[in-house]
């Protein structure tokens, strides 16, 4: 792994080796968490700090980009503090300052890219724009001996992709959704039985106690490696409207237990079809849905098949920023231009 990186005010040059140790400071604030963390050669975690905004958002029951950009704004200069006080680091210990440039929610990014870009240019160290999707990869870097070639699930409340990452310089997005992402899905799903924002995590806590078997749901006919929920999604109101007792603890189970075996069996089927078509023995999880008890288990399972998978640990699942301070270590294609602006959707 070689990088070059030039420093913005004297403009000094600094190649990153292999031998090399790099600390790497990041910010992540594309959504609802603002985050900041220090990460030695993409792998080891310094320190982590992450202030959520859950308890602000569930009374709107999802996020608010006004009021999240707003909490941001009070966070982010008490998140690095944090960071640097657990770390027993300053600024002029940092290598390189990186940040979450997108996709995500326009005015949350530009608190956490105008921070990092202040300190690189405080400290006169190089500035890493980071790709919110290629850091949930990278979050399977940290304490693993992860390296390319595999095969990618990314699966978000934005996103649901399959990635071949042929290596650190080349990924391919072999398929998404071409509706709903995945964690959106169980985001309405669980609002349609009534269960509190975040959706996700309490339906999957249902599903535990339910029978997967209790109602036959559709898989959508899309193409090889892409994916549809809103039809999914569809199936379940009717099921919701048509139960004489919705409210029992006995349906939410069940139809919360019905609904993850239908994801889960989808994501992981299409998944060893990837790596199946491209020789692929590796797999990789990856995003906040990624914490999944179901989907999860589903896909160590393949470890009997013969391959090798790796999840991050449920801390780096969500948000944070040590994942992007290990993009800013391992991905060459970053964005390492100060002038750098955010985006809101994938590019």
């Amino acid at each position: 792994m070689n990088k070059i990186l030039y420093t913005p005010i004297s403009n000094k040059k600094i190649e990153i080796t292999d031998s090399d140790d790099v600390y790497i400071m990041a910010l992540e604030s594309s959504c609802d968490e603002t985050a900041c963390a220090i990460v030695k050669n993409g792998r080891k975690v310094i320190a982590n700090t992450v202030a959520s905004q859950i308890d602000t958002h569930k009374t709107f029951g999802g996020v608010v980009p006004e009021v999240a950009a707003r909490e941001h704004l009070d966070a982010v200069n008490l998140v690095i503090e944090e960071t640097f006080q657990k770390a027993n680091m300053s600024g002029n210990d940092i290598t390189a300052f990186a940040a979450t440039v997108g996709p995500g929610l326009v005015g949350c990014l530009l608190v956490g890219l105008n921070a990092a870009k202040a300190l690189a240019l405080s400290y006169d160290k190089p500035f890493i724009g980071i790709n919110h999707l290629n850091s949930h990869v990278c979050a399977n870097y940290i304490d693993t001996d992860l390296n390319p070639p595999f095969m990618a699930l990314l699966i978000s409340g934005g996103h649901t992709q399959i990635i071949y990452v042929e290596s650190y310089e080349k990924q391919e997005i072999l398929g998404g959704t071409i509706d709903d992402a995945v964690g959106e899905a169980y985001d309405k799903v669980a609002r349609l039985i009534g269960l509190p924002y975040p959706g996700g995590v309490h339906l999957d806590k249902l599903a535990q106690y339910g029978n997967p078997n209790s109602y036959l749901l559709p898989t959508a006919h899309v193409g090889e490696f892409e994916f549809s929920f809103s039809g999914l999604k569809t199936a379940v109101l009717r099921i919701v409207k048509a139960e004489k007792h919705p409210n029992t603890d006995e349906f939410k189970q069940n139809i919360s237990a019905s609904f993850q075996e239908n994801v889960s069996k989808n994501l992981i089927s299409k998944l060893e079809k990837a790596c199946e078509k491209y020789n692929i023995k590796q797999i990789v999880l990856a995003g906040g849905v990624a914490a999944n008890s179901e989907i999860r288990a589903k896909a160590f399972a393949l470890q009997a098949k013969g391959y090798k998978v790796f999840a991050p640990q449920m801390k780096y699942c969500t948000d944070n920023a040590a994942m992007v301070a290990s993009a800013g270590y391992f991905m060459t294609n970053t964005y390492n231009d100060l002038g750098v602006e955010v985006f809101s959707r994938t590019k």
